[in-house]
């Protein structure tokens, strides 16, 4: 049990899944619903301060290497394009939508990069991103808990 919730919780932070993929591996593996949601929200909201930290300490001592450097700038303008629009259109809330969308290439980690680069204040980067991943995590966790009890 607490594997499967240190599991789902590990998928909540990667960012090939966060907690649109952490939610219902725990919910599928029979974990407590209300558990699963708690535990992925915060271990997601757990990566926008290792993302900022990442990226105001760590990224320019990698940026020098050329494999990090090309890799960097594709995932950077993949961001921006993706986001950059509606968070100029909509501010805050154009955030909040873009980290909300539970679709794959957004979320916290690209929500991070863009608020960095787009160099929007800590704070309402920290919010905005908490309640993108909030709203998502309960749509997620709806649809979850709705598909399994039709099962």
């Amino acid at each position: 049990m607490i594997l499967d919730l240190l599991t789902a919780m590990l998928w909540s932070l990667s960012p090939f899944g966060e907690s649109k993929l952490g939610i219902p591996y725990g919910i599928m593996r029979g974990l407590n619903s209300y558990v699963v949601l708690i535990a992925c929200f915060l271990a997601n909201l757990l990566v926008f301060p290792l993302m900022m930290f990442f990226l105001e300490n760590i990224n320019r001592y990698l940026i020098k290497w050329r494999f990090y450097k090309k890799s960097a700038i594709y995932v950077a303008k993949r961001a921006k394009i993706g986001s950059a629009g509606k968070i100029k259109k909509f501010g805050f809330f154009g955030l909040v939508l873009f980290v909300m969308i539970p679709l794959p290439g957004t979320g916290v980690y690209a929500g991070s990069i863009a608020s960095y680069l787009l160099k929007i204040e800590k704070k309402k980067a920290f919010f905005a991103n908490a309640l993108g991943i909030f709203f998502s995590s309960i749509i997620i966790w709806a649809l979850t808990v709705f598909s399994v009890e039709a099962v």
